[in-house]
């Protein structure tokens, strides 16, 4: 009987570990490179205006050997957005803006707002990721720093991009004047949402606008709140990574490195705020950190969000 138990034991021991192992290949080696394009459709254009195609991006983590990623990202520009929205994390590496502007250059001359992620400001570092779940990541005290002003000045001089980092703007869009704003990274503390009511002051008379999007990389539950608060019509956000490992099939991600409910970490849903629902998209974004090449049941993503009119 003692023989017995100890052979299923090991049975059983083994086939742990060639599931572990099988996970393992599937979520270093292939699922990292199955990128994808969420879609979804919102009401939220006043009636009569015609469709708009809005390209959600984020949290690329570029670095310059990512070639398939960048190869992927440059055909984004073949889903003809009239919109881009990039939501920070754009940098992997101290050299990764030349692979952010070999995916991002064909997006030239469609209009887009950004804000930063920590990772457009410094370098990432290695983290033990079960730390993840014990809650958000804390910053490390020594840290490289990337040219932010390099990113800042291809996004927004050569892209034509609205910097929207503690600050406000309109644009037009489709034959529409569309308001937004946004803050920068919440999660390291850098959000100003004080400044955000002056700003807005300065774009005259909101209520010409079809629709005003509040931009954040990190969605946390103060700053959501806030921008429903200041009009906000739809939500846009990243850094979650959406869990980046997930459980097969299920709703909820397991961490979110922020304090946004685990089952609005990836994906469209709806922020209630003082008897509002907003639309919020928060996207599992395109990359990860190179000190965790690794996704799995949560495919790296970019969001094409289609506005239509509403009934």
């Amino acid at each position: 009987m003692a023989r017995r138990a100890c052979q299923t034991a090991l049975t059983a021991l083994a086939a742990v570990g060639a599931v572990g192992a099988g996970a393992a290949v599937w979520g270093v080696g292939i699922e990292r490179y199955l990128f994808t394009v969420r879609r979804h459709t919102l009401a939220v254009l006043p009636a009569g205006s015609r469709a708009l195609r809005v390209l959600h991006v984020s949290d690329a983590h570029m670095a310059p050997w990512q070639h398939r990623k960048q190869e992927w990202m440059a055909t984004l520009a073949d889903l003809e957005p009239d919109l881009v929205v990039n939501t920070g994390d754009n940098l992997g590496h101290a050299e990764g803006l030349a692979g952010i502007r070999r995916a991002f250059d064909p997006l030239r001359g469609i209009p887009g707002v950004f804000v930063h992620g920590s990772n457009d400001v410094s370098a990432p570092s290695p983290r033990n990721p079960f730390r993840y779940f014990l809650g958000p990541s804390r910053t490390k005290h020594r840290e490289v720093a990337l040219d932010t002003d390099a990113l800042d000045s291809y996004l927004r001089d050569e892209l034509g991009w609205m910097d929207l980092n503690n600050a406000a703007g309109s644009l037009a869009v489709g034959g529409l004047r569309l308001d937004a704003f946004g803050v920068s990274d919440a999660h390291r503390g850098w959000e100003r949402l004080d400044a955000l009511p002056g700003a807005l002051e300065t774009l005259g008379d909101r209520s010409e606008a079809a629709l005003t999007l509040g931009v954040t990389h990190a969605p946390y539950r103060h700053v959501l709140d806030a921008f429903v608060d200041l009009g906000a019509g739809t939500l846009w956000a990243g850094h979650t990574h959406g869990g980046q490992v997930r459980i097969p099939g299920s709703a909820s991600a397991l961490v979110a490195n922020c304090d946004i409910p685990l089952d609005q970490a990836r994906g469209l849903s709806s922020w209630a705020r003082a008897g509002r629902d907003v639309p919020l998209n928060v996207s599992a974004g395109i990359g990860h950190s190179i000190f965790a090449p690794v996704r799995f049941g949560c495919r790296p993503e970019a969001s094409l969000v289609t506005l239509t009119a509403r009934a």
